[in-house]
């Protein structure tokens, strides 16, 4: 008359959350932002004054100390002008209001730092700056 009834086995399958965990963990990894001194190693030269407040798009060209080009902290492939103005063209699209950051190593050679300069001029873009560092932070 009475029957009993089977209870039936609840079970979770943990599989799915697990790859949705890695696939974000992925996600973060990859579209995390780096610390920008870590990329280019660069002493910049010391100078006093105000520091500028950080810009949301920027143009940053880099000089290394052997006179080899950086634009946003990609490596440019020679240090022709040429291909330093496609460079800052490409990475501007066409937007000439970007401000440009020349950041140049206290020791890049100066002909480098005013090639930067022209090819920033030839590339359209003529509101540029230098980076430098305050004289009294150690970094």
């Amino acid at each position: 008359m009475f029957h009993q009834r089977r209870k039936n086995e609840v079970s979770v399958n943990l599989t799915p959350l697990i790859d949705v965990v890695f696939l974000l963990l992925i996600f973060f990894m990859v579209s995390a932002s780096f610390n920008r001194d870590t990329q280019i190693k660069l002493e910049l030269p010391e100078a006093s004054g105000d520091p500028m407040e950080a810009l949301p798009e920027l143009i940053e060209i880099s000089v290394d100390s052997e006179g080899r080009y950086f634009v946003n902290a990609k490596p440019v492939v020679n240090t022709q002008v040429e291909t330093l103005v496609k460079a800052i063209q490409l990475v501007g699209k066409g937007n000439d209001k970007i401000p440009v950051m020349i950041s140049a190593d206290a020791g890049a050679p100066f002909q480098s730092v005013m090639t930067a300069m022209d090819a920033s001029r030839k590339a359209g873009y003529f509101n540029f700056s230098m980076a430098t560092k305050h004289p009294q932070s150690k970094q």
